[in-house]
């Protein structure tokens, strides 16, 4: 049976209760709250040849960055290959078969593809913008979805995600205004959409808006934290605000809280505990047994080598632990990704290997070697992934071990550059007085 919804995209093998588990998914994974797999199973469960619902179910294990995830995503589409399917159903198995086997870029390209001859197929939107995130492609991440926008229009399902992506991709290419606008507007519309509050405070954060920021989260915090998957980031958006105002003992309580009080053991999750903690461990604060409870949880997945991105905050963790036997292990795994055929290879080969490295060796106290591992690789940062927000803490170390090397002439410059692109930082002034006093000494 071939369905249609309500933008008149036609879904093969679908049946009526079939189709409405799989919308019910495409919001739930559009606002980032509820159970989109549980969702997804159900539309499977009732129409085994629902094609798109296999789909759909691979991307969101494909997206999860996790070694055991990625064989879910393999599994979906071995499941979805013989099924019926229409050409743009052709083309998303295409793109699932890639983005499970590594090539991240390939199934980009065939996402943009369907999304140029099918603007309103929001599925195709929002796993392409997502995997611009991952690949760290910030002109895509607005282009993707600027070019569907003419043909979204207030009142359709899901048009506060176009919004809500929309602004991420603005506020990632610098266009703060814009990018502030639409992520209101998408949030005012349903505030229950986590991306869109995620993307107006990464503008607020990147334009040094503390007090604006913590507004910003705190005024609905219901809204975007409840039932969401998303929680956790925007609770470290949160921290950043409260971090760059030298309100630590804050950031620590949301660590022990909201942040990471359950331990997650989801990669994701793990990421923004390990970017907190290492922010602040080079700021000289003290964070107690936190690494150790993190790295705990990072052991288990030190040799996946599957991306760089993670590897990098594996190594904060082990390095703010004093573990030396997983970061051997995690670096070894690097070398074999380095080795291999998939998207991955090139991102630790450019970036994530010796920003590992470099973490590993300023942990060491080598904060010489720090320096110079982390100078070649500013410039390409955004090749392994992630935001301008989360990579910022590339700059950071790099300031804090330039610092910590002694190297006055260098932390000058450092410090100056990033008190022009952050001039209402109280970070960016607290940097500049300690380069100054190295400078006098």
């Amino acid at each position: 049976m071939t369905l249609q919804d309500e933008f008149g995209l036609a879904y093969s093998g679908a049946t009526e209760a079939g189709l409405s588990s799989y919308a019910r998914a495409v919001h739930e994974l559009q606002c980032f709250i509820g159970d989109p797999v549980g969702s997804i199973d159900r539309a499977i469960a009732d129409a085994p040849a629902f094609v798109m619902a296999h789909v759909f179910k691979g991307y969101l294990f494909g997206l999860a960055t996790e070694r055991d995830a990625t064989a879910v995503a393999r599994s979906s589409h071995q499941a979805a290959l013989p099924l019926a399917a229409t050409a743009r159903e052709q083309a998303h198995v295409a793109a699932l078969g890639h983005l499970a086997d590594g090539r991240w870029h390939d199934a980009a390209r065939i996402l943009e593809d369907i999304a140029i001859d099918n603007p309103r197929d929001a599925l195709a939107l929002q796993v392409g913008h997502q995997i611009d995130f991952f690949t760290g492609n910030a002109r895509m991440l607005r282009d993707r979805i600027g070019r569907a926008l003419p043909a979204w229009q207030k009142g359709m399902p899901g048009y506060h995600a176009i919004l809500g992506m929309q602004a991420f991709g603005l506020e990632e290419m610098g266009d703060y205004a814009r990018a502030e606008s639409f992520g209101r507007q998408a949030v005012e519309i349903e505030p229950r959409d986590g991306w869109a509050q995620h993307a107006v405070a990464h503008v607020m954060e990147m334009q040094s808006r503390q007090r604006d920021g913590i507004a910003w989260m705190r005024v609905n915090s219901d809204a975007w934290s409840k039932d969401s998957f998303l929680k956790i980031h925007n609770w470290w958006h949160l921290a950043l605000f409260h971090y760059d105002l030298g309100e630590t003992d804050e950031v620590l309580r949301l660590y022990d809280g909201p942040i990471y009080g359950d331990r997650s053991t989801l990669v994701l999750n793990m990421v923004d505990a390990s970017a907190i903690l290492w922010r602040l461990t080079l700021g000289g604060v003290d964070v107690g047994d936190r690494w150790s409870a993190l790295a705990a949880n990072w052991i288990p997945k030190a040799a996946a080598g599957n991306y760089a991105f993670n590897d990098a905050h594996a190594m904060m963790a082990f390095v703010g632990a004093g573990l030396e036997a997983p970061a051997k292990t995690l670096l070894e795994a690097q070398r074999e990704a380095m080795r291999g055929g998939d998207d991955n290879a090139a991102f630790t080969r450019d970036v994530g290997h010796p920003l590992t490295l470099a973490i590993k060796a300023f942990g060491e106290g080598n904060h010489d070697e720090a320096v110079r591992l982390i100078r070649p690789i500013r410039s390409i940062a955004h090749r392994f992934g992630g935001s301008h927000a989360q990579r910022d803490v590339i700059d950071l170390t790099l300031i804090e071990a330039a610092l910590r090397a002694g190297d006055s002439g260098l932390a000058r410059a450092l410090t100056a550059e990033r008190q022009l692109a952050r001039p209402d930082s109280p970070l960016s002034a607290l940097f500049s007085r300690r380069a100054f006093d190295l400078s006098e000494n």
